[in-house]
């Protein structure tokens, strides 16, 4: 199931809007002016399928609708007359299917005298499982992204998403839960480059809290190391069980009539050719990487039993990197392609994850490794925002983009919306994202939906 349009009424009081999505290159931009509600438009969404309440209630706006491609819809309504019944802000849900009635379902206004009984001796796991905060008296927490100082209250609104089910306030009904896990939705935001995560994942942190304050393209470099690793450990796992069994195989194995040396051949320059790939892109080392060269004339009828179980055990071990390498290896492509301008150059490694170089003198023989934050920082937003669409995003999920251009020169700008398109293939997603910059949008102003003020 696919979004294939969201309407917003009354948006800050003033706006409506309605989007239609680009079902066939899956790719929409949104543009307008500043105070239009671009990015409004995209928290909406991502508070509503992420479970993001508090922000949901947090944005003005009067009727928000979602239409899918199965000709179902959800509407979310901000209900004036439940609001100054509760005192607080009342938002219902109401989802529309095909020849159904259709379901609702109201968001309860909080209570904390109702959930106090149960929350109080678990006060503690707070901090613990809600990044960037930080416990500082009873019922107070301090919210390091944003410095906010936060009450019991105000911590399980923002955050009841992130709780567990039995702190929850309210339960949600099936429907609602089986339509938010069916549409994947992932906001990447413009500030991007500072990551809060438990200190088990990090090397250098700022402060003592519980949560670790590092940037965003070292937290990804950790992260892609320990992907690389888990994949060589699978890697390992499976060679272990073909080698086990591979004598046994060889002996019962039917050799088909067909197979010539020239295709046998083949084959094993396909794999040659397979594992130097994956040596460049850092998933094997170079003792995994021995050579074949045999030739056709060398292959008995033995041998060539032999040899064609060995070919299908290499392509099953080496099977297990293919998706891994596809993405690395595109992700190298587009970035070595913008840092090239400035000399510097991104390979991979199973132990550090990003490995960067700069190379600095006319022949380019030397070079001076670099650390993730030695990057500027327009390449290390650059850097962040591709690795989160190659590795960070499920496939068929829409990845909604807020300000893509920035902190990017002209030329990355240009650049940009062609990269975009190489990555939404390879990794199968939808893009929607907000933009100022007519140097992204370059000449697929078909792709564009542009907000517009009241009709007067």
């Amino acid at each position: 199931m696919r979004i294939k349009q969201i309407s917003v009424s009354g948006l800050f009081g003033i706006f409506d809007h309605v989007i239609p999505l680009n079902m066939d290159e899956r790719i929409t931009i949104i543009h307008g002016p500043n105070g239009f509600g671009k990015t409004a438009i995209l928290r909406i969404l991502n508070s509503f399928f992420n479970s993001r309440n508090a922000e949901l209630k947090a944005i003005e706006f009067r009727n928000f609708r979602v239409d899918f491609d199965n000709n179902s819809s959800i509407e979310i309504i901000k209900d004036a007359d439940k609001a100054e019944e509760s005192q607080k802000t009342s938002i219902g849900f109401k989802f529309y299917q095909p020849d159904s009635e259709p379901a609702y379902f109201y968001l309860k206004p909080i209570n904390i005298l109702n959930i106090r009984s149960d929350i109080d001796f678990q006060l503690g796991i707070l901090d613990k499982v809600i990044p960037g905060l930080e416990r500082i008296a009873s019922h107070k927490w301090l919210y390091e992204p944003t410095g906010e100082t936060l009450s019991l209250e105000e911590v399980v609104e923002r955050f009841d998403n992130l709780l567990p089910l039995n702190l929850r306030q309210q339960e949600e009904p099936e429907w609602l839960e089986e339509l938010k896990n069916n549409i994947h939705i992932r906001l990447i935001e413009s500030q991007r480059l500072l990551n809060f995560v438990p200190k088990r994942f990090g090397r250098t942190y700022r402060g003592t809290s519980s949560i670790l304050s590092m940037s965003t393209v070292s937290a990804y470099s950790d992260e892609l190391a320990q992907i690389m690793q888990d994949k060589f450990k699978e890697y390992g796992t499976i060679s272990q069980s073909l080698d086990r069994t591979f004598p046994v195989r060889v002996v019962k194995q039917q050799l088909s009539a067909d197979l010539t040396n020239e295709q046998l051949r083949n084959e094993l320059n396909e794999l040659e050719a397979t594992r130097s790939r994956l040596l460049e892109v850092g998933l094997l080392d170079k003792d995994e990487d021995s050579e074949f060269q045999i030739q056709p004339q060398d292959i008995d009828e033995k041998t060539k039993n032999a040899l064609s179980v060995y070919v299908e055990d290499v392509e099953k071990k080496l099977s297990v990197f293919a998706e891994i390498a596809s993405k690395i290896d595109l992700l190298r492509k587009i970035i070595n392609n913008k840092f090239a301008y400035s000399y510097k150059e991104i390979n991979f490694s199973k132990d550090k994850g990003f490995v960067f170089t700069t190379l600095y003198n006319s022949s380019l023989s030397d070079s001076k490794a670099l650390s993730p934050t030695d990057l500027s920082s327009g390449e290390q937003h650059e850097l962040v925002l591709l690795y989160e669409l190659l590795f960070k995003v499920q496939p068929n999920s829409l990845v909604l983009i807020d300000e893509p251009e920035l902190s990017l020169h002209v030329g990355w700008q240009v650049q940009f919306l062609k990269d975009l398109q190489d990555i939404t293939q390879l990794a199968d997603l939808n893009i929607l994202m907000a933009t100022h910059s007519p140097d992204i949008i370059q000449d697929r102003w078909d792709l564009t939906v542009e907000l517009k003020g009241p009709q007067k």
